[in-house]
């Protein structure tokens, strides 16, 4: 009875250790079975992401997703659904990577792993040229301010954001309350911003990077004040697949030593902000 005990339990180990590994390379398999890769990336977040003169998804991470599905050999497929559904994660299969300018904060790491940090940018306060009111962020005290849903610059604006792996970093909240207004797109947001000082924002709070081009070619905006903190920019797969995790890793440090990424980082942005 013992021996047959011991049979079966080890039976059990096998099979339990096979579908282990079954799921550990479930992502990797099916990248490599399908010959395509589904990256899911926002719409509207130029120059990271958006539709160019041809309607097609163009950018700097769109381009960086190239790049991965040519080391893999695969196809790529984009899927652009809204940023909260991207970022509440459980996808289920139906996307393999974001490689989507996510920062990866402690509450995303309870549903994915983040392989790589591959660029960083500080968050910055967008606010009307006219405004003569926010210089900084304790100027943000009680004004009503504009972000992507779910974003980390949302976190921010309710004063719980904790960037996963830079614990140790302080953020400053030198307000008490801030009237956060999420918007499915930045598009929106800087529509309502363009109308005024205070007529339905106050201001924006997003990355750099983004916000320069906007600068750059449309004299309402300004920023308000210093960067608010460094934001660390992560790929995020689904959580718990260390095969497909080492892969993300195996091919970012390639795209890292080839000089692909800072190469890509200088066309779309103007410097090499690729970690």
């Amino acid at each position: 009875m013992y021996m047959r005990f011991s049979s079966l339990l080890g039976a059990g180990l096998v099979l339990l250790a096979t579908a282990t590994q079954a799921f550990a390379g479930a992502t990797l398999e099916r990248v490599e079975s399908r010959k395509e890769m589904v990256n899911v990336l926002m719409e509207s977040y130029p120059p990271f992401s958006f539709l160019n003169d041809h309607n097609q998804l163009d950018g700097y991470d769109v381009d960086v997703a190239k790049a991965v599905a040519d080391k893999l050999g695969v196809k790529l497929r984009l899927e652009t659904p809204s940023w909260d559904v991207i970022a509440a994660g459980r996808w289920s299969g139906r996307y393999d990577i974001c490689i989507c300018s996510m920062t990866p904060s402690k509450a995303r790491a309870e549903v994915f792993d983040f392989p790589v940090e591959y660029y960083a940018s500080p968050a910055v306060i967008v606010v009307n040229a006219s405004d003569e009111r926010i210089h900084d962020a304790k100027d943000l005290e009680g004004r009503k301010v504009g972000s992507i849903s779910a974003s980390s610059y949302e976190s921010y604006l309710n004063k719980n954001l904790v960037i996963e792996g830079k614990e140790d970093q302080k953020i400053d909240y030198p307000f008490d309350f801030v009237q956060a207004a999420p918007y499915d797109t930045e598009n929106v947001a800087f529509q309502d911003l363009g109308l005024g000082t205070g007529v339905r924002l106050d201001a924006i709070i997003t990355n750099l990077v983004t916000a320069q081009p906007r600068l750059q070619q449309d004299k309402r905006f300004k920023l308000a004040g210093a960067p608010l903190y460094e934001e660390p920019n992560a790929v995020a797969i689904e959580k718990g697949d260390p095969e497909w995790d080492a892969k993300v890793r195996e091919v970012f440090a390639e795209l890292k030593a080839d000089g692909t990424l800072a190469k890509l980082s200088q066309k779309w942005i103007g410097a090499d902000i690729s970690k």
